[in-house]
């Protein structure tokens, strides 16, 4: 069976309550790597709307996906980072490859909205505010997204 590569195209979705606390997830794989969904498109054509539905879902157990109560909250920031890949992630990828496109998006949930992790990914999460989460990120495209929340928060209520 042919090895399969990741596709440099992801997304990053910030995932706040109406309070502006955001989730963050620690990755099972490094020591302190708190970060917001992420993950990478599981074809070319899947729409970054598809994959952020899909992410949410895998990571977190929240099901943002269409015909779901959490559908309309899910929001495309209409945003994109270009990174160099971290080096110990690069095998994943084809060979060359170094610089990953993240697609942002924002996720309004209600609070104490209730999170299931895949443990094979993620061995812990946290609530915080928008600011605290910001400095608790190793990314720093991720801490970056966390402090424009008040700005690209769409406020209507969370269902």
């Amino acid at each position: 069976m042919p090895h399969i590569f990741k596709i440099p195209q992801s997304v990053l979705v910030v995932i706040y309550t109406p309070a502006l606390d955001v989730l963050l997830i620690k990755r099972a794989d490094a020591v302190d790597f708190w970060q917001s969904v992420t993950g990478s498109k599981d074809s070319l054509d899947e729409p970054f709307v598809q994959t952020a539905s899909r992410e949410v879902l895998e990571e977190t157990g929240i099901d943002c996906g269409p015909g779901t109560t959490l559908a309309s909250q899910l929001q495309d920031w209409h945003l994109e980072n270009v990174y160099d890949i971290y080096p110990a992630w690069r095998h994943r990828y084809a060979p060359g490859v170094t610089r990953n496109t993240e697609h942002l998006f924002g996720l309004l949930v209600p609070e104490r909205t209730t999170v299931r992790l895949s443990p094979r990914e993620h061995t812990d999460s946290q609530w915080l505010p928008y600011r605290q989460a910001a400095l608790a990120c190793y990314s720093p495209s991720n801490a970056e997204a966390c402090l424009m929340l008040p700005k690209m928060a769409v406020m209507k209520e969370a269902p």
